[in-house]
């Protein structure tokens, strides 16, 4: 049960933060006080390149914790194909770890600084805790899966809305990155038995419509 539970929060995290460009972009403003700027011969106007350092900075804290939370899953998976699902999770951390380089090269590129220092990763990231009681192999599986998929909805919406603002370069820098991050889902999803969307939302649905007896307070 607590599997699941979590599995599923950390789809609901990814789906609460659809809240629009208009909401995203006063968050934005209000980090951009925050934002260190170089001088620079860059062109694009300072105010698109402050914002886009924000949202750089906002998603270089979140892929550190997630570069992390792959690594807990790669020390500590055991159980039956335990090598394969070790050596993906490793391989998935490296993958992260390039989009965290991608992140913070591009707020250089714009004038930024990169702000990747663990005290503004703790303070930052979006990202849901990752579970510590977990050690078979389909917990930690659902576990990155859900981290991924959180990590790439907000990807897509930085996509948006960096389009939005004037800084297509930055937007083609999060489309990489989302690309990457579907892919290493599908690597990480593809050792969990097989389930069809339409199973899944039957098995929700049943679940709604299960009496309340028995399943706690």
């Amino acid at each position: 049960m607590r599997l699941h539970h979590h599995f599923r929060t950390g789809i609901q995290s990814a789906q609460t933060r659809r809240h629009g460009l208009s909401r995203a972009r006063r968050f934005y403003t209000f980090r951009r006080k925050s934002t260190i700027m170089q001088q620079t011969h860059n062109t694009l106007d300072k105010s698109i390149r402050e914002q886009s350092v924000t949202i750089l900075n906002h998603h270089l804290a979140a892929a550190i914790d997630l570069h992390a939370q792959v690594k807990q899953a790669h020390w500590n998976v055991r159980g039956p194909g335990f090598l394969a699902i070790h050596e993906l999770f490793d391989k998935t951390a490296e993958e992260v770890e390039k989009y965290s380089d991608m992140l913070a090269e591009r707020a250089g590129n714009l004038g930024g600084t990169a702000q990747g220092t663990l005290p503004v990763v703790v303070g930052r990231s979006f990202m849901v805790p990752y579970p510590l009681g977990i050690a078979d192999v389909d917990p930690h599986l659902f576990a990155v899966s859900a981290a991924l998929a959180a990590f790439a909805q907000s990807a897509r919406e930085a996509i948006d809305t960096t389009d939005e603002i004037g800084d297509k370069v930055t937007a083609d820098l999060f489309t990489e990155i989302v690309r990457g991050l579907d892919q290493d889902l599908w690597f990480v999803e593809s050792h969990l038995p097989p389930k069809t969307e339409e199973s899944t939302r039957g098995a929700a649905k049943s679940a709604a419509k299960a009496p309340a007896k028995g399943r706690g307070r």
